[in-house]
């Protein structure tokens, strides 16, 4: 069960529906996990790893009103599913390119009745080429890839005017200035790093605005963003 009182020592303040959905889908996260690899972080650690992680930007006012958010590569629903849980006002599009994946992220969206979430199925590069190309205010991805990767996976689902969140290790710090020539070449521009101030770990949030189209050459094909990231 998510340590709710954590949470809220952190001031992340769930109301009882959004308890009794993050319970449920922590429990099926552990029952699933059981038979499928969904996450490698110990129970006793997921309310900080998982739960407070992808909420934690609510604090920090990332998420406007209404807002219609892509978390891209979610794997097993971080940072989407909890910020829907969270947030009934927003709508999130759960983009996984596993199919067991997506048949568990389906039946949790299912079994907890959110009316405000939905899963496709595929390549983050090939799907941003279609009908969710600069469709979206937010494009979220909490992933083990460079700045540069993220810049090129997110901004050509983010409309101009919107941003992209990328979820970050301390590593960052040394990836900027790169990501910052990568994020130009697709009509973006580095804002804010922000720390999302959990306790003994060093987690951010980097900021991308989206200023201008993302020249229709990118995302370039499946895997080449991940082997040769932009501005390097």
């Amino acid at each position: 069960m998510p340590d709710f009182e954590l949470l809220s020592e952190l001031k992340i303040e769930l109301n009882e529906k959004a308890r009794e959905r993050l319970s449920a889908y922590h429990a099926l996260l552990i029952k699933n996990n059981e038979r499928m690899d969904l996450t490698n972080v110990p129970e006793e650690e997921m309310t900080l790893r998982h739960y407070a992680d992808s909420l934690m930007v609510l604090n920090a006012g990332l998420i406007p009103e209404n807002a219609h958010l892509i978390d891209v590569g979610t794997g097993a629903g971080f940072p989407g599913l909890p910020l829907a849980i969270a947030r009934e006002d927003i709508k999130v599009t759960l983009l996984e390119s596993k199919q067991k994946r997506c048949a568990f992220l389906q039946e949790v969206i299912d079994a907890l009745e959110l009316k405000n979430a939905r899963v496709i199925c595929g390549r983050a590069e090939d799907l941003a080429a279609g009908a969710n190309r600069e469709m979206y205010d937010i494009a979220a991805a909490r992933a083990v890839a460079s700045l540069s990767t993220l810049a090129e996976y997110l901004l050509p689902y983010v409309r101009v005017g919107g941003k992209a969140l990328c979820w970050k290790g301390p590593a960052v710090k040394e990836e900027l200035q790169i990501g910052q020539k990568a994020a130009k070449l697709l009509g973006g521009k580095l804002g804010n790093l922000v720390d999302l101030g959990l306790p003994g770990r060093s987690s951010y949030v980097q900021i991308i605005k989206k200023f201008s189209e993302t020249p229709k050459k990118y995302p370039r094909k499946a895997g080449t963003p991940a082997s040769k990231p932009l501005g390097t």
